[in-house]
């Protein structure tokens, strides 16, 4: 049965290489990508928003509940069970995976990876992980673009392209925003935008966002009302909230990298589980805001008219009924949002941070206004206008991706009325965290490795580049201890004009250059006097096995050498690198890379 279905799909793949034009199947897969990774969002948000609500509909909103110290730890310790017994592989970080994919070159990503992560996320999430279910159905919808591409044989090329696909219908589909899941494909995903790859993310978007309309409504995510027009007037202060959200976005970021070095370093998944799940359930219990993804949170703040709406935001803790400390209340949330989020992944759980950077954007948005408006030195800033508009801020610094959370924001709440302070608000939190932080949270961890794709054409060949490629090893190599004579054979036998000198465990010791030795190395009676140590010298510098190509290209430069060698960890030769060769290497790449 198994052969036949692969004969009928390989006579598929025939029948289409005659009939159909690659770049029209593309189109077609990109469609499907639309359809499997709208289905897939929508039904991870419902088996989240089931577990959720089975597990917490009877808790009495004027106390605290103890339960808040139970859940998040079974749900924790049942997503590591999950991730280590039945996936056996690592699913977190999901971004991050799919930018490590693209920056492969390879475009492949794990066929698990198509529902793991949503089962995983549901758990966590569900059993109240204060994390968000978009990064994983990010992950899944690239997953699916990717394995779908695998399935019909198409090239790299096309399965970077489908992984981008994959990532922009589930931005749309999960959102409803087609225009954010195109926009952030091409600036965190960092996809070429090219006519050729354009049309396919849009109708991945489109088609995921109308498979979410005809589903759920056409309703918006957020129900936003504009109240209050934007008044000009008001454009200072939307300036000072970009650069407090930019703050925000740096705090947020430095401390997740610290809290995750902190889990990075535990030895065992039981000794996480114990120091993640005790964090994030006593942060849980004093903060119920921080259970799940927190958009009960933010409807109530782009919603509430009063303080005594707001004050709501303090049901089931210990602070109910205290509404003189609600800003405190709110900045702690702030502060700990990120040790919650932290702990969740660290302690074995699944998810992402665009919910985090969503929820921790409107409080920031709301503190700034509300605290304004109570020592009232301005001009009075509507608290809802502002919260809507922090959302913008804290993404775009935290993703590092100002498109991406003008048009998210817009089109999750229908907030188009305040594009302009959205604007505002998210170039100046870019503009104030890149002073401090060059690389998003996504993409650091890679741009450490000189792994990360970029758009700067340069460096993302160089990227695409491997060492191993450029590696040449028809050099001949000899001993110190060589006399003239047998380094004149080993010349004889060599078409190079130099030879690495090793000892006798292959360390690198130094080079022997033709030219040096052009004058003697015909004359026989030196041929027993001198030896290969006489005439060695120094490699103008050691390249390792484990440079990037940038550091590769860099060394070239400092040294103005042709060629240097190539060494490991222990200093054993493996070979030598030439600018000719990388050259080559360059120029192919270069024309893959660029063909539409």
């Amino acid at each position: 049965m198994a052969e036949d279905k692969r004969s009928l799909l390989q006579r598929f793949i025939l029948w289409r290489e005659k009939n159909i034009k690659e770049k029209r199947f593309i189109l077609i897969l990109s469609f499907l990508v639309g359809i499997f990774t709208a289905f897939a969002a929508l039904i991870l948000k419902v088996i989240i928003h089931w577990i959720q609500n089975f597990l917490t509909d009877n808790f009495n909103a004027t106390e605290a509940n103890y339960l808040y110290l139970v859940y998040p730890v079974v749900g924790i310790f049942l997503t590591g069970l999950f991730v280590r017994y039945v996936v056996k592989d690592d699913i977190s970080h999901g971004v991050t995976r799919i930018l490590y994919a693209i920056s492969r070159r390879q475009g492949r990503i794990k066929r698990h990876n198509t529902w793991s992560s949503i089962i995983a996320s549901s758990i966590t999430i569900g059993f109240g992980g204060s994390v968000g279910a978009e990064a994983p159905i990010v992950l899944t919808g690239s997953a699916i673009g990717s394995n779908l591409g695998n399935i019909f044989k198409m090239e790299h090329r096309t399965l970077m392209l489908l992984v981008g696909c994959g990532a922009a219908g589930a931005v749309a589909g999960i959102f409803k925003a087609p225009i954010a899941g195109l926009v952030f494909t091409l600036e965190v995903l960092m996809i070429d935008l090219t006519m050729s790859s354009l049309l396919p993310l849009l109708i991945s978007a489109v088609t995921a966002a109308t498979v979410s309309y005809i589903v759920t409504g056409t309703d918006a995510m957020f129900k936003f009302h504009l109240d209050q027009a934007f008044e000009l007037e008001r454009i200072p202060y939307v300036i000072m909230l970009g650069i407090f959200c930019g703050l925000v976005s740096l705090y947020f970021t430095r401390a997740m990298n610290s809290v995750e070095g902190v889990f990075g370093r535990l030895r065992t998944p039981y000794k996480k589980l114990i120091m993640g799940g005790a964090m994030l359930s006593i942060l849980i219990f004093l903060f119920p805001p921080l259970y799940g993804e927190g958009y009960d949170t933010i409807e109530l703040l782009l919603n509430g008219m009063s303080n005594a709406e707001w004050d709501t935001v303090m049901n089931n803790s210990f602070f109910y009924g205290h509404g003189n400390l609600l800003l405190i209340y709110l900045i702690l949330i702030i502060l700990f949002k990120v040790f919650a989020s932290s702990a969740t992944n660290g302690g074995g759980g699944c998810g992402g941070i665009f919910a985090p950077s969503l929820y921790l954007g409107c409080i920031a948005g709301f503190v700034f206004s509300h605290f304004s408006n109570e020592i009232e030195m301005t001009a009075y800033l509507p608290e809802k206008n502002f919260a809507l508009m922090g959302m913008a801020g804290v993404m775009s610094g935290v993703m590092h991706a100002p498109l991406t959370g003008v048009f998210l924001i817009a089109e999750l709440t229908g907030g188009y009325d305040l594009f302009l302070p959205l604007m505002i608000v998210s170039v100046s939190s870019y503009l104030t965290i890149i002073m401090f932080e060059p690389h998003s949270i996504y993409s650091m961890r890679l741009a450490k490795k000189g792994e990360l794709l970029t758009h700067h054409k340069d460096r993302a060949i160089l990227t695409l580049m491997k060492m191993e490629n450029v590696v040449e090893k028809d050099f001949v190599t000899v001993r110190p201890e060589m006399d003239l004579g047998e380094l004149v054979k080993a010349i004889s036998a060599s078409h190079r004009n130099i030879f690495p000198v090793t000892d006798k465990e292959g360390v690198l010791i130094g080079v022997v250059l033709l030219d040096d030795i052009r004058n003697i190395m015909f004359r026989q009676e030196l041929y027993h006097r001198f030896t290969v140590g006489k005439f060695m010298t120094s490699a103008p510098a050691r390249l390792y096995n484990t440079d990037s190509m940038e550091q590769v290209m860099r060394t070239f430069d400092d040294t103005k050498a042709w060629n240097l060698p190539v060494v490991d960890a222990e200093n054993k030769y493996l070979g030598f690198v030439s600018k000719s060769k990388i050259f080559n290497s360059y120029r192919e790449v270069l024309v893959h890379f660029s063909e539409d």
